[in-house]
């Protein structure tokens, strides 16, 4: 059934793609949207909505009332009512009753204190038959209760043409209902005499017809109900003034928009107050503003209400003598509304949609949704989205009919509702359809997501143009989903969303232009177990235990899915956006050192083995409050007459109050007499007048807040001196005694100086201004004011001004002044020339100098007057349009605080006074590269298909490389918490971002973590990644490979049968390390011959060379040898040796060398050891060290001593030469040089000489064997004695005077040229061997065949960057080849040498001219012992 379903609808899918419709699989297809009809059997939406709706109703006792209903259909609704969620039978009510349009009516409302069947909420409710259901709003009614007065009328007396007012409290339910009477009759409300909405009667300007007997009456339906009375008398005017005072104050209201709100405000005195009202202190105009209006006695009525209305309300009350505030907030309350209303929509069964609704209102409302009038539950098919929205997965022909989205706060409700129709589906067209899609399988399987794939069907093998439809559902549920492939052709999907543990049944079906096919089997996966995470700690508490310190505790979380291994507590400042954190082992922690008096927010993450659990609720608490910590601030003296002083101050700096402020304390004394202090304390206004002095004495004052916990630090001293004599307010002040103006051009500036007469006060000044006339406009300024700025003047025009003093008698005699304004066009001054010259020179990897050249200078560049210049810079990004800048004094500027290894662009202008230049023209520079700063981030770890054995390392560049990435280091471990140094070492070169390990061990956990590398160094590690490695291997895996990764990783070997033959072309060791299937014997029987070989070549070459010897070429030899010393073989650089075999097994370390920080720095290509044992960082204590690291190197001898992690932790190994099918690569080995008088090699670090700098490159085209290695390079790599006394190194400088030589000139010049350029702090280590043996020792460069050329593939990496010593040191140009654990080809390596014009044609005649006879005994007696060794190794 569920099959047939599916071809019913993917032929309509089909139909809709051919016609060119939208896919409707995707999304919901809103109203009028055809994209589903075509194919569909068509129906249409119906139309089917309220009229109207019930709305809420207040009644009283006995009363009938109408709840309104009308809805519209086609078909005519049925109409029933709920009240309070339950439908009313109203066949057998007598008392309630269904009106034709389908209103309710209710009969004579019953309502007692027991009995209140008829209050409640209404609700309408519409159904049409096969249509579906809706739901109106609902309604409240309202019963007002038994009439009852809570305050009554009292008498009371008003003087004529004040105000008075009559209480008449009742419920506000019965407020409508109160009328007035004055001696009996009913009271005639005008503007004067005025009934509040809570009953109150307001008389005010009475009058003597307002006197008399009043009382309230409420008529409620049924007899009416009567206050006491209370008389009202009129008093004539009264003679004395009498007090302010409120008799009715403003009270807070809260109204729904549309409403009006009434704020009393009732004041009486004499004089008769003047009522004014302010809205948040912004003064309120009630004259001709229509919504706003001033009531009877100052009362205030808005009508209409907005949420802008919103607010304090100030009612203030003057009457010239004294003046009193009251106030009160408006709170404005919106009723829902909707944004947006939920669509109609069309759908197909299996499809998911979603109906949208945005609502909004105050207080904020709550959705929820019905479906034909019946709440939606949500479950894990109906689900609510962005807190609104309804989603609804895999449709079933059942959810068709009407939603509704209800929207609901505290003062109302609202609906608004669409019709989902699920369309029949037309059968396809004719033609052949795909069979079923083949072995369907979950290739992926996670918590929340399966991925599937599947094979073409048979009907169709190449299935380029079938598209594909998976369906699927959780077991024993008969809801189906539907996910379609992205393209045609696809054969697998990524079904996501789903629930963790649980058993889903998926199924396939192929479709192509004439419609669906047959489906698949079903297919049963079940989505893996969630980790099982402790969840949140309960009972989490804060309390504050000092003004700096809290104690948050809580207990164990009841879900604790393991043991709590530890917690995690985050705390935050409130207003804060960083949180900070602390690990604790136990169920409470203090943390101190935080802010006084400072709100914090708390929570707990508890820890397992799996990792952070669920985090608690925030709990916030606030710091003990303390003493404020600093004092006041701005201290200011006024001094208002002889015997007293105002101060001012402000509140000490936010941050610092450590608490509530609850007032300042005052210390003030004479001057003359400093023991004698007063205090005074007083409020939270930051202002005290200090009376009571006396005249013409200084006095200091200071300032200290307060809070509960005591007084702060007070404020410096701070004196005035009263006046000798008190001011005089009797007249009028003088004139001022001078007066200023200075035109502008649309501004004058006056500024004048005060009366000369100082005894007479002057409250301020009154400025007057106008074209012509100085009575135009007027502006008045304090007293302490000494200047003007009027502005908005017309350019070009004759003011006259004038400027009068004032006190409270009256304004003084004024003087004037003209000015006439500056012409708008003012003609801008020349501009400067721009700097010129502009160089920017690189300091670092952030800093760079401008500097520049003015040539509007002398010729000295002496700047003599007020220029200064402007620098600005930005990256040279065409998006970043931003500049910085920065003023500079002098013709250069240090622009610090740059991002490493970016190109900014600077540019200089000039500018003196007013005048000012363009920019200049742009320099621009690169900032030094800086190692990385953050690790390779999305380290992620898949095993490889077919290949459990192998995986492979994807990861992503740093954010902060700060420079070019060079290449990458992945360390591995199957212990997490294994040191550093115990982990192995894969290195990737170049900026590739992914890598394969091979050969690991199966069913075992591995740890990896990456770190970046550029020409500066090494970055930060990566936080370690686990990746588990498969149970099995695949049964596809080959034989060979078993055995050849068994034995290259130390394992037991492989039992492979007699008639096993190793492969040619040799076979892949652990990690993709070539391996030679030639067994040890067989290696060690090639190397003998080799050197044998080599021997007897060396020997022929040198007797020819020796007989070639001219005595010219003797004499130039023997001054060479009186600069460089005595001995033969000691710091000569031109000394050029045959090639050497390195034949006993030397050990590697790692030593620094100076690095430039060239962009392209050369590299060694070394590989790497995998142990990082191998990698011995060099720190300033090398000297100390240098022997106990020998020594432990030593331990290592035999080969046999394997670290675990399966044998592939790699010891130092024994150089050898690998033989195998695969293109030999060139080999340069070491050339440590040993002193004939120190045979037992004593280690000096004095002894170390080198050049300042020397590298290790790429060799990527290998040479010929006849230029593998320039004669140059050879004693080059000699100069050094590595293990004499340091009495026996020689100066570089005289190793390279002598002997008639040139450098070959090859790719090893230009590489050292490179290389020396600059200087750098950094250093790049290189390979030391350390020798074992006092013979010399010779290389044999492997013959490369023809057309061969280095594999970049192979990986290799520049050594871990290291501290250098403090000391100067000279170090051994040397390089290593070695396997490093496993058997590896050799790798290409280059030493340098110094930058020398090299010459090949001069190869021959260096190697001819630098040997004689007794040189060559020496070496023969070398090459005797060398035999023995060979013969020994051989027996052996």
């Amino acid at each position: 059934m569920a099959a047939g379903r599916a071809r019913r609808l993917l032929g309509s899918l089909w139909i809709a793609l051919l016609l060119g419709q939208p896919d409707p699989a995707g999304a919901a297809a809103r109203s009028g949207s055809q994209s589903l009809l075509t194919g569909s059997l068509v129906r249409t939406f119906t139309p089917f909505y309220f009229l109207v709706e019930p709305t809420d109703v207040l009644s009283v006792r006995g009363a009938s009332v109408v709840m309104n209903c009308s809805a519209y259909c086609e078909t005519a609704p049925k109409i029933e009512w709920k009240k309070d969620g339950t439908f009313l039978n109203l066949v057998s009510d007598d008392r309630r009753q269904l009106l034709p349009d389908g209103s309710l009516l209710i009969n004579s409302v019953v309502h007692s204190k027991h009995n209140k069947p008829d209050e409640g909420y209404y609700q309408c409710v519409a159904t049409v038959e096969s249509l579906g259901t809706i739901v109106s709003r609902t309604a409240k009614l309202t019963v007002a209760g038994l009439p009852r007065f809570s305050s009554q009328p009292e008498a009371s007396s008003v003087p004529k043409g004040s105000s008075a007012i009559l209480n008449c409290e009742v419920n506000a339910d019965l407020a409508p209902f109160v009328r007035w009477e004055q001696d009996r009759q009913p009271v005639l409300l005008d503007e004067r005499v005025y009934k509040l909405p809570s009953g109150a009667l307001i008389v005010s300007n009475a009058t003597d017809t307002d006197g008399g007997l009043y009382r309230c009456v409420i008529e409620s339906g049924g007899t009416p109900k009567y206050s006491d009375e209370a008389e009202l008398r009129v008093l004539p005017d009264p003679e004395e003034p009498q007090d302010l005072m409120f008799v009715r104050q403003p009270s807070s209201l809260t109204k729904l928009t549309g409403q009006s709100a009434v704020f009393p405000c009732v004041a009486v005195g004499f004089p008769v107050p003047y009522i004014r009202w302010t809205r948040n202190e912004e003064e309120l105009i009630t004259e001709g503003s229509g919504r706003f209006l001033l009531l009877a006695g100052g009362s205030l009525e808005i009508s209409e209400v907005t949420e802008q209305d919103a607010g304090t309300y100030t009612c203030i009350a003057d009457n010239g003598n004294d003046t009193i505030e009251a106030q009160a907030e408006l709170t404005v309350q919106v009723p829902p509304e909707f944004l947006k209303r939920p669509a109609n929509i069309y759908a197909h069964e299996s499809m998911d949609i979603v109906f949208e609704c945005e609502v909004t209102g105050k207080p904020t409302p709550t959705v929820k949704w019905v479906k034909n009038g019946d709440m939606v539950i949500p479950s894990d098919y109906f689900k609510i989205i962005k807190e609104h929205n309804l989603q609804v997965l895999g449709l079933v022909k059942s959810d068709e009919g009407f939603y509704q989205c209800i929207a609901e706060n505290d003062v109302g409700n609202a609906q608004a509702g669409a019709q989902l129709i699920i369309l029949d589906l037309a059968p396809a067209t004719a033609g052949p359809l795909p069979s079923a899609p083949r072995d369907v399988v979950a290739t992926l399987v996670s918590t929340r997501f399966i991925r599937l794939t599947w094979r073409t069907p048979v009907s169709d093998p190449q299935g380029d143009n079938l598209t594909y439809s998976i369906f699927y559902t959780k077991e024993g549920i008969n809801r189906e989903r539907v996910e379609n492939t992205s393209r045609p052709g696809e054969t697998q999907v990524m079904i996501q969303n789903l629930m963790p543990e649980t058993v889903y049944v998926f199924r396939v079906v192929a479709q192509n232009k004439h419609g669906p096919g047959e489906s698949s089997a079903p297919l049963k996966v079940a989505t893996q177990p969630e980790v099982q995470l402790p969840g949140p700690a309960p009972n989490i508490r804060a309390s504050a235990t000092s003004p700096t310190s809290v104690t948050v505790t809580w207990e164990t979380p009841l879900s604790g899915n393991g043991e709590i291994q530890n917690y995690k507590l985050y705390y935050m400042e409130k207003g804060q956006d960083t949180e900070q954190d602390v690990d604790v082992a136990g169920l409470s922690y203090t943390i101190n050192g935080l802010k006084k008096y400072t709100e914090y927010s708390f929570r707990v993450v508890a820890y397992n083995k799996h990792g952070p659990g669920v985090s608690t609720q925030d709990v916030v608490v606030r710091t003990l409050s303390d003493v404020p910590s600093a004092p006041p601030q701005n201290l200011t003296l006024e001094v208002r007459n002889s015997k007293s002083i105002m101060l001012h101050w402000q509140p000490p700096p936010a941050g610092t109050h450590s608490g509530q402020i609850t007032g300042y304390k005052i210390r003030y004394r004479k001057v003359s007499r400093k023991s004698d202090v007063t205090e005074s304390i007083g409020g939270t206004q930051l202002y005290q007048l200090i009376e009571g002095l006396e005249r013409g004495t200084e006095y200091s004052f200071r300032v200290a807040a307060l809070t509960v916990n005591g007084t702060g630090p007070a404020t410096d001293w701070v004196s005035a001196e009263t006046f000798e004599s008190d001011l005089d307010e009797t007249r009028v002040p003088e004139v001022p005694s001078s007066l200023h103006v200075r035109p502008l051009v649309t501004s004058i500036v006056v500024s004048w100086t005060p009366p000369e007469n100082q005894n007479i006060v002057v409250r301020g000044y009154a400025i007057g201004y106008g074209i012509g006339s100085p009575h135009a406009q007027t502006i008045k300024v304090d007293y302490k004011q000494r200047y003007y700025t009027i502005e908005n003047l017309d350019p070009s025009s004759h003011y006259v001004i004038t400027l009068k003093a004032f006190n409270n008698v009256g304004e003084g005699i004024p003087l004037y002044e003209s000015a006439v304004t500056r012409p708008h066009s003012v003609p801008d001054p020349s501009p400067m020339m721009p700097p010129v010259g502009v160089q920017a020179s690189i300091l670092s990897h952030d800093t760079i100098r401008i500097t520049w050249a003015d040539n509007s200078l002398p010729k000295n560049q002496k700047i003599t007057d007020a220029r200064y210049y402007t620098v600005r810079w930005k990256t040279n990004i065409p998006a970043n349009t931003k500049y910085k800048t920065a003023n500079a004094t002098t013709l250069s500027y240090l622009v610090t605080g740059l991002k490493p290894n970016t190109l900014y662009e600077f540019s200089v202008m000039v500018t003196k006074g007013r005048r000012s230049s363009t920019w200049s023209m742009t320099a621009h520079g690169t900032t030094f590269e800086l190692v990385p700063t953050s690790p390779p981030k999305d380290v992620t770890v898949v095993s490889k298909e077919g290949k459990p054995r192998t995986i492979i390392v994807n990861w992503q560049p740093p954010s902060e490389a700060n420079g070019k990435i060079t290449g990458y280091i992945i360390y591995y471990s199957t212990d997490v918490n294994a040191e550093i140094h115990d982990w192995v070492i894969e290195p990737v070169v170049g900026n590739r971002l992914t890598h394969q390990i091979q050969e690991l061990t199966l069913d075992t956990p591995y740890y990896f973590k990456i770190q970046a590398r550029n020409s500066k160094g090494m970055g930060p590690m990566s936080e370690a990644v686990q990746f588990r490695t498969p149970k099995a291997e695949s049964s596809d895996k080959m034989p060979n490979d078993q055995a050849s990764g068994s034995a290259g990783k130390g394992s037991r070997p492989v039992d492979i049968g007699a008639d096993y033959k190793p492969p040619l072309g040799g076979s892949n060791s652990p990690h993709g390390s070539p391996t030679s299937p030639l067994d040890s014997n067989m290696l060690l029987v090639i190397i003998v011959s080799v050197g044998v070989i080599t021997i007897v070549i060396v020997v022929i070459v040198a007797v020819f060379c020796t007989r070639r010897t001219t005595s010219h070429q003797k004499k130039k030899r023997a001054a060479c040898k009186s600069v460089n010393g005595s001995h033969k073989y000691k710091g000569n650089s031109k000394d050029v040796k045959p090639p050497d075999l390195w034949i006993h097994h030397e050990r590697l370390e790692l030593k620094p060398i100076d690095k430039s920080p060239d962009p392209n720095p050369i590299m060694t290509d070394t590989p790497i050891p995998r142990n990082s044992q191998d990698i011995t960082p060099v720190d300033n204590s090398m000297d100390s060290n240098i022997h106990q690291r020998r020594n432990s190197y030593r331990g290592h001898e035999s080969e046999d001593s394997m670290s675990t992690l399966a044998g592939r932790r790699g010891m130092r190994p024994k150089m050898m030469m690998p033989f195998d099918s695969q293109p030999p690569q060139p080999v340069i080995s070491a050339h440590p040089i040993h002193s004939l008088d120190n045979p037992h090699h004593h280690f000096h670090s004095g002894s170390l000489a080198s050049p300042t700098r020397s590298y290790l490159h790429h060799q990527v085209n290998p040479w010929p064997i006849g230029t593998s290695m320039s004669h140059s390079d050879r004693a080059n790599s000699t100069e050094s004695v590595r293990n004499t006394p340091s009495t026996d190194t020689m100066p570089a400088s005289s190793s390279q005077t002598c002997a008639d030589h040139q450098d070959l000139e090859s790719t090893t010049g230009s590489y050292l040229a490179n290389a020396q350029e600059e200087d750098s702090a950094q250093n790049l280590p290189t390979a030391h061997v350390r020798p074992s043996h006092p013979l010399k020792s010779f290389a044999v460069p492997a013959v490369p065949p023809a057309g061969s050329a280095y594999d970049p593939a192979l990986p290799s990496t520049p050594l871990l960057t290291q501290q250098a010593p403090a000391h100067p040191v000279h170090s051994v140009k040397t390089a290593s080849i070695g396997t490093l654990g496993r058997t590896r080809p050799p790798m290409p390596v280059v030493v340098p040498s110094a930058p020398d014009v090299q010459e090949t044609t001069r190869m021959l005649e260096d190697s001819e001219s630098n040997y004689e006879p007794d040189e060559l005994t020496k070496e023969m007696a070398h090459l005797e012992g060398l035999m023995k060794d060979l013969n020994a190794i051989t027996t052996a």
